[in-house]
């Protein structure tokens, strides 16, 4: 074996966790091979014999890289994103669920803490994720943002302020979730407006994401309310009669997919048995790209 061949394998040892850094970085899973293949090739340009710690190495170097990302993509927007934003979901089938399996899954981070992460600033994101997240010393992060190491322990400190009050609680177990979708799809096939009022929370928030080509009453969204919500349940209820349940990072979701072809994909948080947050991609280019669990194919 060359040296090269040795470098790429011990490499691959560390690409599923630096993937899950970039994903909780960037929320999107493109962008996320794109930052973890830059830290290849960054690898491949140091003095890798000098390197003591390989993993620490790459999930620095991968935090920079996504952090430069952040920063680009915030410079060249013309207009924010918009709550409406809903990041790349990661997919497997229901069939999946294993207690064991979840905690080693690194895609495993709810939508709705990806869609918090999206409003704080660049080097807060970083430092919460990498801290937070993935144990990482603040001596370590701090030449990252380019700040000293009590500076970055601050930032990491107000986006944990941040992500705790934007935060929805979410009900836990697989199979509470399981009867909540469960019976939320029921509704939606019946168009039973009442047994969906029921199901949601008072306070509920839908997300829709249709990008920025869609318009109409498909267009992308932000919903308040449990009644503008079931109205709008009630709107898109023949979709419901093709959906089914399917994890969506780690948690049960539906994914709309007809002819097998998916044309939404939904997560949800749900507490005290009602759906309390509704995040719906139906972004054509984005789901197009999507990586579907094997039924959906």
């Amino acid at each position: 074996m060359t040296d090269s061949e040795e470098l790429a394998g011990r490499f691959e040892e560390h690409r599923g966790h630096l993937k899950a850094v970039a994903y909780r970085m960037l929320g999107s899973l493109a962008e996320a091979e794109d930052a973890v293949q830059e830290a290849w090739l960054r690898l491949g340009r140091a003095e890798a014999d000098d390197i003591r710690n390989l993993g620490g190495w790459l999930t620095t170097v991968t935090g920079r890289v996504c952090l430069d990302m952040l920063r680009s993509r915030t410079a060249r927007r013309e207009e924010p994103m918009g709550d409406a934003f809903v990041p790349d979901p990661v997919l497997r089938p229901l069939s999946h669920i294993d207690p064991a399996e979840e905690v080693l899954h690194a895609d495993a981070v709810g939508l709705a803490l990806l869609v918090v992460l999206e409003n704080l600033e660049p080097a807060e994101r970083l430092a919460f994720v990498l801290h937070d997240m993935f144990a990482v010393p603040f001596d370590d992060i701090a030449p990252i943002v380019e700040r000293s190491a009590a500076a970055t322990r601050q930032l990491a400190s107000r986006a944990r302020r941040r992500v705790r009050g934007a935060t929805p609680a979410a009900e836990p177990d697989l199979g509470r979730q399981k009867e909540v979708l469960d019976a939320f799809l029921a509704a939606s096939r019946a168009g039973d407006f009442e047994a969906l009022l029921a199901l949601r929370h008072p306070d509920v928030v839908l997300r829709a994401d249709s990008g920025v080509l869609v318009r109409g009453a498909a267009a992308s969204k932000v919903v308040q309310g449990a009644k503008t919500v079931a109205e709008q349940a009630l709107m898109f209820a023949r979709f419901a009669q093709s959906a089914e349940l399917v994890l969506v990072n780690g948690s049960v979701g539906v994914v709309n997919a007809p002819g097998g072809r998916v044309q939404s994909v939904m997560a949800v948080t749900i507490a005290d048995g009602r759906i309390t947050g509704m995040y719906i991609l139906a972004d054509p280019e984005r789901l197009e790209r999507l990586e579907t669990p094997p039924s959906h194919r």
